[in-house]
Formats: C-alpha cells, sequence, structure tokens
C-alpha cells in the first residue's frame, strides 16, 4: 500500500512539473525563475531574500543568485539594499513582475479541477494525510521547516481538533495553514 501511495504521490508531482514547466517556457523563464515569482507575490520582508529563497526551494544561494539576476535583467524584479548589511537585500515584484506573477500561480489550477469533485470529508482526509506526511518528512529532515500550523507556536491539538492561540479560535480541518504568513516555529 505505502509504495502505491508513493507512485501515486510522484505521478502528481510530474503533473505539477508538467504545468510549471509549460507556464515557464510561455513567460522564457526557467521552471525556478517562475516560483520565485510566483513566490514574492504571496510573501514580503525577510521572506523575500535571496537566503531565505534558497531555503525555501532547497538550492544554493548562487543558484538562486543567478535566478535573481535573470529576473532582475529581464526587468521582473526589483532589489532594496539592507541598511544594516549591505550584501543583503530585499527582493520584490515590479508592475510586470507582478501581472507575470499572478497569471503565473494560476497554473497549478488544473490539478485543483478534479479535486472539486471530491466530498468534502475526503477533502478534509486528504489534506490532513498530506500534513501529517509533510510534518514526517520535515521532522525526518527531507524537506525544509514548513509554515504550517503543525509547525506554529500557535497551534495546539484541541480535544481531537485544532486550535490557534493567535486568532484564539478552534480550527476546522479546512482552516488549517500549509503556507501561513503569521507562521512562528515552535521552539
Amino acid at each position: 500500500m505505502e509504495s502505491k501511495i508513493v507512485v501515486s504521490l510522484e505521478r502528481i508531482s510530474e503533473a505539477f512539473r508538467v504545468l510549471l514547466w509549460e507556464e515557464s517556457k510561455e513567460h522564457g523563464l526557467s521552471p525556478i525563475q517562475l516560483q520565485i515569482l510566483i513566490f514574492l507575490l504571496f510573501h514580503t520582508g525577510e521572506k523575500c531574500k535571496v537566503s531565505h529563497l534558497a531555503k525555501e526551494f532547497n538550492l544554493t544561494r548562487p543558484t538562486i543568485s543567478d535566478s535573481v539576476k535573470v529576473l532582475s535583467e529581464k526587468g521582473l524584479i526589483g532589489k532594496t539594499s539592507d541598511r544594516e548589511d549591505s550584501r543583503s537585500y530585499t527582493i520584490s515584484l515590479t508592475t510586470t513582475g507582478k501581472a507575470i506573477a499572478r497569471n503565473a500561480s494560476l497554473f497549478a489550477s488544473q490539478i485543483e479541477k478534479p479535486l472539486a469533485d471530491l466530498s468534502l470529508q475526503q477533502k478534509e482526509i486528504l489534506l490532513i494525510s498530506l500534513m501529517q506526511l509533510i510534518h514526517s518528512l520535515n521532522q525526518a529532515g527531507i524537506i525544509t521547516p514548513q509554515r504550517m500550523c503543525y509547525t506554529c507556536q500557535y497551534y495546539r491539538s484541541a480535544g481531537g481538533g485544532h486550535y490557534c492561540n493567535l486568532l484564539q479560535l478552534p480550527l476546522r480541518n479546512e482552516d488549517l495553514r500549509v503556507d501561513c504568513p503569521e507562521h512562528l516555529m515552535a521552539i
């Protein structure tokens, strides 16, 4: 059963890669350059620096720096120097970069379409299962820390359910986040 699940996840991953590759070719970018643009669209501040992007995408800083250089040369991003560290800078999207990122961020919608056919219960089971798998992979050191409820200092399990201390609300399964902007890593 486990090997069938792994093969199934690989097939879904392949679909994601194909869609990303097709979208990146349409914009004359590499897949990682497109992923950087999309990431910048949905994140701000400290997360929009080369060092953070390298961790986010499990790539080296020089690899991210090369992609950032190309995106800058194409006029899709701008750089703002860090006042405290002259070697560091924050990356932001230009107007053209935002337009491309918004359009390109929809590339995975084809993967979402079949999910619409699942019942709410099936979706909840799938979401919880995937979040538990991601959390386990992170704990095993296979993937970088994720900004998800399970790893957040605000999250707690409450009577078989979920609770966010930041929002001071119980969370339904569908409220759980995989990429939370308010996430603070649990100690």
